[in-house]
């Protein structure tokens, strides 16, 4: 009878191991309970067996992974444990240790109570100040935390660290020289060999991002949704969306982390969010907690606020004393954070992408001026400069002004003026198109409100803009209120939603063999989140309640497929990406040659060269420029619709969105040319040659080629969706532009399907002033 169950057993496994799962199944909005447990283990076998140091079939693979990714992200285990004992020791970058350095310092520079008694000088200080001593205690006890925390985190470094030598085959000393996608390649390339997980055999890249990103899609899907974060409309200010990193670790505690959280463990929910019947009684706890959470906030408030006073002073001001005008420079904010990334993204993919918009979204705020401040910040700025000027000299003349009391402190604020006074005046010799910016700044974030379209220019974009792309000023004060504010949110403004949060964990929740409960925007699946009025029309069956906003989901869906080029998409999915390349290909046959839109452009020269920004910003200004969003020169042939144009590029450029399954690997294979521009036989030249792809591979320039193919991507479904939003009359339509004489003569066209841009381009350059001439000599001879 042993020996019968021990088979038993291993026949199962062996079935557990081996079964493919197609598709995932929707939980559905039923009023009838699930039967409690079922499949859950079945589906999530999470043991350990085998010897620990083979990474057999590990227990907790979203761990595993995400130490794998910030292992590599952190450069090795050398800078992992240089950054942490620098940060306990050195009080440079740790929030505890910068606190206590501070009460430290304030001790001894405060001067010693009086006392009768004979006792120590340091003694009389702590009985003085009971709060200081107080604080010294609480900074003792969270740099201990820290200590203890980072001690951890060294022994899981070290296993990382044997995992990637032994397992991975990459020594500590060529790890820079090995991308996240090398990395990633070896994980899966393990797994084939050695299992990792029990119930899969093979594993795939977006296995791995489900993993690492699982908490996180849940947040990004639920900023898309709207039901987080909060927003206020506050008297002065207008609508305000408040996101600080205390409210976001409150968040992450109550629904993934903490005690009463959603989520079991870390990769499967609670079986009541599953049942519908318990909705309204998990609601009510959910509220009940982020009371409690709300209140334990509001009693350690003087604590968090004296450490962030603390965190604030030693982070910025030696910065603001040596660069005034810092705290005039804009970040992206946590919201934008959030609201502009895509589903599966990591983070060094989404800094780098903001990154890249960084200059563009500065220059657009940058072209909004206000004529009243910036005539009382030339006066102010004069006055002050006058006084300062004067001050200077006299300290030239005679070393003795100096002597004069607060003559230092005056110079100090009088050059402080000058510097802000400066930041208000705009400069006379620059000339800015709020459009054209705009287009640049959705080129590189993807992701931009529909009701901005064609009003780039108005004060209510730019206040809008402004809280995604805020002062560091404004990061800086909205970290210092959130002691103040994050309480009570969570005590009045969370528990209304509580019953909404509980509905979308169960509406938008599924299972995965192999992977445990995810967020079912991150599967990517067009059918069931697809939006018709982003190209998914006839690819997806979701009603509006379940389709994703702003075109997340196709978008999301083409970054992940350029980014890893051997995934091999689900049927829908590669349904929607053929079906985005065979709409392509129709527009770009309505526009001019690429040859011609890009002659004498920027991009033949920028898709070489190693600057990656100069590559984006000329497909950007070759898009612009084709569309008339800016003149060009009519010898370059006539002017296109936005999408043919950007078709047109795109047609040029593409590399095929899913590299077929025999496809070498870039730099693996057959020989790859020695230059780019050696010939090949057009069978073995895609629209984007595998020739230049493997030698920018080589040059470390294929995912720069990759994110300029995605920027091209989102402008392209942007200016699509942009077509369908208007409103097609019966009868013949008016041009949408205008024409201007002299030299050169842009034909600007905004509107139109693809074949009315290919009638306007027929026409000649001035046909449409040519038939309003003839229209007024008829009616004159009339």
């Amino acid at each position: 009878m042993v020996m019968a169950g021990k088979v038993m057993a291993e026949q199962g496994e062996k079935d557990l191991e081996y079964r493919e799962y197609q598709e995932y199944q929707r939980l559905e909005d039923c009023e009838e309970d699930s039967p409690p447990g079922e499949d859950e283990e079945e589906l999530l076998l999470h043991v350990t067996e085998g010897p620990t140091d083979s990474w057999h079939h590990i227990k907790d693979l979203d761990s595993f992974f995400t130490k794998i990714y910030h292992f590599h992200q952190r450069n090795g285990f050398a800078c992992v444990v240089l950054s942490d004992v620098l940060e306990l020791v050195s009080c440079s970058s740790s929030p505890s240790a910068r606190s206590c350095c501070a009460v430290l310092t304030m001790m001894s520079c405060s001067p010693p109570a009086p006392s009768t008694r004979a006792t120590s000088p340091s003694t009389a200080r702590l009985r003085g100040s009971g709060w200081l001593l107080f604080l010294l205690v609480l900074a003792g006890m969270v740099w201990l935390c820290r200590l203890v925390t980072a001690l951890r985190r060294l022994v899981g470094y070290w296993e990382i660290r044997r995992f990637y030598i032994q397992a991975l085959g990459i020594p500590a000393d060529e790890l820079c020289n090995h991308s996240w996608q090398s990395v990633q390649a070896r994980l899966l390339a393990l797994q084939r060999r050695q299992p990792l997980c029990v119930p899969r055999r093979e594993l795939t890249e977006l296995d791995i991002h489900h993993r690492i990103l699982r908490f996180r899609n849940y947040t990004v899907a639920m900023v898309n949704k709207s039901l987080l974060p909060v927003r206020f409309h506050l008297p002065l200010l207008g609508p305000v969306v408040f996101l600080t990193r205390g409210l976001q670790f409150n968040l992450e505690l109550l629904l993934f982390r903490g005690p009463a959280a959603l989520f079991q463990n870390t990769w499967s929910l609670r079986p009541q969010v599953k049942r519908a019947g318990t909705r309204r009684a998990l609601a009510r706890g959910l509220a009940r907690a982020a009371v409690l959470l709300g209140v334990a906030n509001l009693a350690l408030c003087p604590c968090v606020l004296g450490w962030r006073l603390l965190l604030a002073f030693f982070s910025y001001a030696e910065g603001l004393k040596r660069a005034p005008g810092s705290l005039g420079a804009r970040r992206w904010s946590l919201y934008a954070r959030h609201y502009l990334r895509h589903f599966n993204e990591l983070g060094h993919e989404l800094q780098a992408r903001l990154s890249r918009g960084h200059a563009p979204a500065t220059k657009y705020m940058d072209s909004f001026s206000s004529p009243l401040l910036a005539v009382l910040a030339r006066h102010v700025g004069f006055f002050a400069g006058s006084v300062l000027a004067v001050l200077i000299v006299l300290t030239v003349y005679d070393e003795d002004v100096l002597t004069v009391q607060h003559i230092l402190t005056a110079i100090t604020l009088l050059g402080l003026v000058v510097t802000v006074a400066r930041s208000f005046i705009p400069d006379e010799h620059s000339v800015w198109c709020p459009e054209q910016l705009l287009q640049r700044v959705l080129a590189h974030v993807h992701y931009l409100p529909e009701h901005w379209q064609g009003r780039a220019g108005r004060a209510e974009t730019r206040a809008e803009m402004a809280q995604l792309f805020q002062y560091k000023a404004v990061f800086i004060l909205e970290e210092l209120l959130s002691p103040l504010v994050t309480p009570l949110i969570l005590i009045f403004a969370f528990p209304p939603r509580a019953l909404d949060i509980v509905d979308f964990f169960r509406n938008f929740t599924v299972e995965v063999a192999g992977v445990g409960d995810i967020c079912s925007f991150a599967q990517l699946d067009v059918r069931h989140h697809g939006n018709p009025q982003w190209l998914s029309g006839g690819h997806t069956d979701a009603p509006p309640e379940r389709q994703a906003e702003h075109g997340k989901t196709e978008l999301s869906l083409m970054r992940f497929a350029l980014s890893n080029p051997r995934w091999r998409p689900p049927p829908p999915a590669r349904r929607f990406l053929g079906h985005l390349h065979a709409q392509v290909t129709r527009d770009a046959a309505t526009a001019p040659p690429s040859r011609a839109l890009l002659a004498e452009g920027p991009l033949p020269a920028s898709l070489l060269s190693e600057d990656s920004a100069l590559a984006r910003e000329g497909l950007v200004a070759s898009v612009l420029v084709a569309s008339g969003l800016v003149a060009r020169d009519s010898r370059f042939g006539q002017p296109c619709s936005t999408a043919s144009a950007t078709a047109s590029l795109l047609a040029s450029l593409r590399t095929p969105l899913v590299i077929p399954p025999g496809t070498p690997l870039p730099g693996q294979g057959r020989g790859a040319p020695d230059s780019p521009g050696e010939q090949l036989s057009p069978e073995e030249r895609p629209a984007l040659s595998e020739s230049r792809l493997r030698s920018l591979s080589r040059s470390a320039l294929l995912a720069e080629v990759a994110s300029a193919e995605m920027s091209l991507h989102a402008i392209y479904l942007h200016q699509l969706h942009q077509q369908q939003q208007q409103p097609q009359g019966p009868g013949p339509q008016p041009p949408a532009g205008w024409v201007t004489t002299g030299a050169p003569k842009p034909f600007f066209v905004t509107t139109g399907s693809a074949a009315r841009a290919s009638q306007l381009r027929e026409m000649p350059l001035g046909g449409w002033a040519e038939e309003e001439e003839e229209e007024e000599e008829e009616e004159m001879m009339t």
